[in-house]
């Protein structure tokens, strides 16, 4: 972390300056060598180096009970194989770990590698599990005084990393090459020790800027390309006009910026940016909206903030330092678990090194180290990845599929509503939509008698995998006497197919943002006429008046698939769980002759029974796409959109749906 300090705000001790060469004479180093509390360290980094670590209370007193080193020395074996590094690329979850200032690790004669081993260890091991990390990134400050052989240390322990391969950047903070001058400094034992060649031998990096302080890298992860720009605490304009145009070659890639200064945070934990990150900003930040993150080390406490970019979208601005707490920090790392599936980052902080300790050998201090939990150090960060990147790398549509395409063996009926009128026009009177399959299952408009204006109309919406895109949009509103569906004519085939042999119903929908469980709840996707008692259905669990099949939506916006098998004097009952509206999905109920299960985009539900269930109980009446009929007469009308619908005569597997 920087000694000269341009914010007023840094939390930091104030002490002198240093030469990159040697340490500084005056101000706190002099004051606690002169006072005697800087203890002896190891400085050898070959195979079984002598380093030290903490010792248990118990196990810090003499023989003779006087007060004892609270050090104790172990042995790292450096060499030792490890691990294999081997993140999944395409996996949806994977981690990004970020390591900040680890100075105090190796500062002149005071050389403890043991927590950086550790925590290389962690990341070598691709972390807990399901962690799947991808990349370390240092953030600079990897030494205390920049000197040769503070460097000759901590690179003998990055070869672990260099050895199995792993994707890793450093960056130089102002320790490492002093407060003075930029990136374009010249040499230093920071770039006499992370050369260009050593970079190279990661698979990720992409190239270096010509004076060697600034790298890029790009890595793949959730089956993307990430880039990740790791910068010299100081750029020159060279470094800006270099940091710029590697963006501009990457222009569909999102953007991670990693460098030693850029903010610092209030103890409340609000970062802002300091007088040199608000250069950073406006000459590189803002106006490339890749940038989603920044990562900075340097001051603490540590912190964060969420800025607005030229483009308007949200830039995460982070701030990681624990140099000040306990064992120089313990090369704690902060891990970014990006969840794609969930649209999150998950972040916590921890010390691998206390973590491995024997549960004897953590003494009162570093037990406070093992995992930081405060809100500043582990929380969430919400991202919808695919409308943040959309402005620069969107997800291309997929295209329409031809109907012939959906006609999977067993289809029996096929509908899907491209081909109508424009968005939001009304569907005529007696309008038929023909059945695709050619099979003669065509769907009629039919309307209640009090319905007015635009009860039915085509829509352009549809659902993002949807074969056909476009759909219908009902607006039913509780009221029996209003409202229009669609219904089979009266010689389809479907009316009198029973299913013997198992079945797949698919259907995509949507339900509008202003769905009212009091109006609109248990209104049906698809329905058939006839009532349970008119099937001579009878028993504990019958309702006389309610439809022998019904794909229906409860007030709870759960899905329910309930039919009267014939093999059954009951129904049958399938559930799902409570759906967000304002969202388009796909159900699909699949019978395989003898049990029925419930999918939603692709996934199975957990509420499908177990009870055989064969066939479905037919009057030889029509079934109803968006009408409800209860007690002989259409009860119900749904609101919201449906589009393509697809039945088939035999159960589809997951691969096969519509949505595949």
């Amino acid at each position: 972390m920087d000694h000269v300090h341009e914010d007023p705000h840094c939390q930091c001790p104030r002490t002198a300056d240093f030469d990159s060469t040697g340490p500084a004479a005056t101000g706190r180093r002099a004051f606690l060598r002169n006072a005697g509390l800087l203890g002896a360290g190891a400085t050898a980094l070959a195979s079984g180096a002598t380093v030290f670590g903490p010792a248990s209370s118990a196990e810090a007193a003499t023989a003779d009970g006087g007060a004892a080193s609270p050090y104790d020395v172990t042995t790292i074996d450096t060499t030792a194989p490890g691990a294999t590094w081997r993140p999944d690329a395409d996996s949806a979850v994977f981690t990004l770990v970020v390591m900040p200032d680890t100075q105090y690790l190796f500062d002149e004669d005071r050389i403890h590698p043991a927590p950086l081993e550790a925590s290389f260890r962690h990341v070598l091991s691709g972390g807990d599990d399901n962690d799947n990390i991808v990349f370390l990134a240092h953030l600079g400050d990897i030494t205390q005084n920049g000197q040769a052989r503070e460097f000759a240390a901590v690179g003998s322990v990055f070869e672990m990393l260099d050895r199995k391969g792993a994707a890793y950047s450093v960056l130089a903070g102002n320790h490492d090459v002093g407060s003075g001058g930029d990136d374009q400094r010249g040499a230093t034992p920071y770039l006499s020790t992370f050369t260009k060649a050593r970079a190279a031998k990661s698979a990720t990096f992409g190239g270096a800027s010509p004076d060697g302080y600034n790298t890029f890298h790009v890595f793949r992860a959730a089956g993307r390309q990430w880039l990740l720009l790791a910068l010299d605490w100081r750029l020159s304009p060279a470094g800006f006009a270099w940091a710029r145009k590697v963006i501009a070659d990457h222009p569909t890639m999102p953007v991670i910026v990693t460098t030693h200064e850029l903010a610092y945070a209030d103890d409340a934990g609000q970062a802002h940016l300091s007088d040199y990150g608000r250069q950073l900003w406006d000459g590189l930040i803002k106006d490339n909206d890749q940038v989603f993150l920044t990562l900075n080390g340097h001051f603490w406490p540590p912190g964060s903030t969420t800025l607005s970019n030229a483009a308007g979208h949200d830039v995460h601005v982070h701030i990681t330092n624990y140099q000040d707490r306990y064992y120089g920090g313990a090369a704690m790392i902060r891990a970014y678990r990006f969840d794609t599936r969930r649209g999150t980052i998950d972040v916590s902080t921890f010390s691998p090194w206390i973590r491995a300790m024997a549960e004897d050998r953590v003494n009162e201090l570093a037990g406070q180290e093992i995992e930081l939990t405060s809100p500043v150090d582990r929380f969430s960060v919400p991202i919808d990845f695919t409308e943040r990147f959309s402005g620069f790398a969107p997800v291309p549509a997929r295209p329409a599929r031809p109907a012939d395409k959906m006609m999977v063996r067993g289809t029996v009926a096929y509908w899907r509503f491209d081909n109508g009128g424009g968005d939001g026009a009304a569907i005529g009177d007696k309008q038929v939509i023909r059945d695709l399959t050619g099979k003669g299952n065509d769907l009629v408009k039919e309307a209640a008698s009090g319905t007015t204006g635009n009860a039915l109309s085509w829509s352009a919406e549809h659902h993002p995998d949807q074969p056909g895109h476009g759909s219908l949009r009902f607006t039913g509103q509780g009221d029996p006497t209003r409202g229009a569906w669609l219904q089979t004519v009266p010689n389809a085939p479907l009316n009198a197919a029973t299913f013997d042999h198992g079945y797949t119903f698919e259907a995509f929908f949507k339900l509008p943002a202003d769905w009212d469980s009091s109006q609109n709840a248990w209104s049906a996707l698809l329905s058939r006429w006839g009532l349970s008692r008119e099937a001579g259905k009878s028993g504990g669990n019958v309702d006389p008046d309610e439809p022998i099949a019904t794909l229906s939506l409860s007030g709870g916006r759960e899905l329910q698939w309930c039919v009267y098998p014939l093999n059954q004097a009951g129904s049958s009952t399938n559930w799902g769980h409570e759906l967000p509206l304002d969202r388009w999905w796909h159900v699909a109920v699949v019978n395989d002759g003898r049990l029925t299960r419930m999918y939603v985009d692709g996934c199975e539900l957990v509420r499908n029974p177990s009870t055989p269930a064969i066939g479905l109980t037919t009057l030889k009446h029509p079934w109803l796409l968006g009408g409800y009929e209860y007690g002989g007469s259409i009860n119900q009308v749904h609101n919201g959109w449906i589009g393509d619908v697809r039945i088939t005569d035999r159960p589809l597997r997951v691969g096969e749906f519509m949505n595949a």
